[in-house]
């Protein structure tokens, strides 16, 4: 009895830390505290979720070889006009002293009215042509032209195919000539069979004098005996008063 009575004695007086456990708990931490941490930690970076632009493509330069290649036309006009359809093309050149084009086109269509087959010509006679359809063949054929039947543009060659004659200004690029006039409803009428013949006949006549003065020299059927199955048109450079016949 006596033992055991020590035994409780010591027991009550162990102090408090003998009963502690082998690891304490950690203290709580401060809210604040907390925040701060959480204000340490690195944040994920946001995904980009925007569409890369295209790269930008750069047109390459051609440069064209003389006589050969077409230069496009800017804004799609040519010769300045915006009704003078076709291409500006390479400089024309002739080992013939007095033939070529300096500055040639080759034009398709003029005032909304085709051509039978390209005209390679100068800006010239391209406007002056763009010019009379407009304003002269179109009024007098009641709108009703819808393509030109063209005999001839560039060709060097002296006047009136004369051998030995002076350079003809279609040896230049300063004329075309109209064998015929196609209209909408797909009748055709020519020079050669339908001049002054007919109100389509007589308009076309009327039409042909009405290109005095906006083309330099106008030839057709009664004028030297060369321009029977065709009107002539050209804009010589060296005069400076129309010649029409």
């Amino acid at each position: 009895m006596i033992l055991r009575g020590a035994l409780l004695a010591l027991a009550l007086c162990a102090p408090a830390w003998a009963e502690a456990p082998a690891t304490s708990p950690l203290p709580k931490q401060r809210p604040e505290m907390q925040e701060e941490a959480s204000s340490l930690r690195p944040r994920p970076k946001p995904l980009d979720l925007r569409i890369p632009p295209a790269p930008q493509r750069i047109a390459a330069i051609v440069r064209p070889r003389p006589g050969t290649d077409v230069v496009a036309p800017r804004r799609g006009q040519l010769c300045g006009v915006r009704g003078i359809e076709g291409e500006q093309i390479a400089p024309v050149t002739s080992r013939v002293n007095g033939c070529g084009i300096p500055d040639a086109v080759r034009v398709r269509a003029v005032a909304g009215v085709r051509l039978s087959q390209p005209a390679t010509v100068d800006c010239s006679v391209a406007r002056a042509l763009n010019s009379w359809v407009d304003d002269v063949l179109q009024p007098a054929m009641d709108g009703q032209v819808r393509a030109l039947q063209i005999a001839g543009s560039y060709t060097c060659r002296g006047r009136n195919n004369q051998s030995g004659a002076k350079i003809s200004e279609h040896g230049k690029g300063r004329a075309v000539d109209v064998s015929g006039i196609t209209f909408r409803d797909g009748q055709t009428i020519t020079v050669l069979g339908d001049w002054n013949k007919g109100a389509r006949g007589r308009a076309m006549v009327a039409a042909y004098k009405g290109g005095c003065g906006i083309f330099g020299t106008t030839l057709g059927p009664g004028s030297d005996g060369y321009h029977e199955d065709h009107m002539h048109f050209d804009t010589p450079s060296d005069r400076r008063s129309a010649y029409c016949r």
